[in-house]
């Protein structure tokens, strides 16, 4: 029983991300920034919760980056769904047989480089056109034809992903822990 609920629950969650397959040129680009670029790392246990039209999930990760990788691991009742390692040359993922292929690790390590490294280092591997601001405490991504994502930041621990042409909302409350 407890793995069609954490089943049903991911399937939740996979519909408030994009498609596997290459998004549209108008979404947001995929940051792949190396490990390194985020000064002093970061080890957090954190509440994800994703909304995406009329639906809303809520899963807990935790997540390690230092200057040599990024791991990310998300957890569904209780279970460990979806697994990531970034080394800066390569995203290893493993999920339970259970998770939807529609969850895309590398849009989740994009977003999480959005959200939390240096808009600087983010900068670099813009398309030609594209824009990164920081006003405050939003940060705002856009094109040729207007914002296509921002973070607002709440708090010292809590952040706010808007997604507005992939049509989802990620809310990410923060806690450090030690690595």
């Amino acid at each position: 029983m407890l793995r069609l609920i954490a089943s049903l629950a991911l399937l939740a969650l996979a519909a408030c991300t994009p498609p596997a397959t290459r998004p549209p040129a108008e979404a947001a680009p995929l940051f792949a920034l190396a490990p390194s670029a985020l000064p002093g790392g970061l080890a957090e246990q954190q509440r994800l919760a994703f909304e995406h039209g009329d639906r809303r999930e809520t899963v807990d990760a935790m997540v390690q980056a230092d200057a040599d990788a990024v791991r990310l691991v998300i957890h569904a009742q209780g279970q460990v769904a979806l697994r990531l390692d970034w080394d800066g040359e390569q995203l290893t993922q493993k999920r339970m047989p259970w998770v939807p292929e529609s969850l895309d690790g590398a849009r989740v390590l994009s977003d999480l480089q959005l959200v939390f490294w240096p808009a600087e280092a983010l900068r670099t591997q813009l398309p030609a056109g594209w824009t990164l601001d920081e006003d405050g405490a939003r940060r705002t991504l856009r094109d040729a034809n207007g914002p296509v994502a921002w973070v607002d930041r709440e708090d010292a621990d809590t952040r706010v992903l808007h997604q507005a042409r992939l049509r989802y909302r990620l809310r990410i409350d923060s806690v450090p822990v030690s690595p």
